[in-house]
């Protein structure tokens, strides 16, 4: 773990905080679909990124409790949104599944989310489009560990 006590990481964490927050704030106002919620949105995503679960592993994934991940499945299901099938070896247990809905949603919601940010972005410089380059890597893994 860095050192915290050094000013300069002390400092580039407090920003990479506050920037995150600020800009994951901004961007959950971009959606295609006021009907979800950030939660529900977020599980799609998961789908989509990791393919078919069952509920206890959406709810690992999404860091929720089992029971909160059962009503949220149920949720979208009832929206039209995921499916759920007889798990292939244990039928005690279903899978879930986006829908073509969902994925036709969902791209349009990164669709308007990216435009939005590339908007944005046209107030940087190319030096600041550089730095951007490099760091996407680094916050995307940063993001998924």
């Amino acid at each position: 773990m860095p050192d915290l006590s050094h000013g300069d990481n002390a400092a580039a964490v407090n920003a990479l905080r506050s920037a995150v927050m600020l800009l994951g704030r901004r961007l959950k106002h971009q959606r295609v679909d006021e009907s979800l919620s950030p939660t529900e949105m977020s599980v799609l995503g998961t789908l989509a990124r990791c393919g078919s679960a069952t509920p206890g592993e959406l709810a690992r994934k999404e860091h929720v409790q089992p029971p909160s991940m059962t009503r949220i499945v149920a949720l979208l299901e009832a929206k039209g949104l995921v499916r759920l099938e007889p798990h292939p070896e244990d039928r005690r247990q279903k899978v879930v599944s986006q829908t073509e809905t969902a994925e036709a949603m969902l791209e349009e919601s990164r669709r308007k989310r990216n435009v939005w940010l590339a908007h944005l972005a046209d107030g940087l410089d190319e030096d600041d489009w550089e730095k951007l380059r490099a760091a996407a890597p680094v916050l995307e893994k940063l993001a998924h560990l």
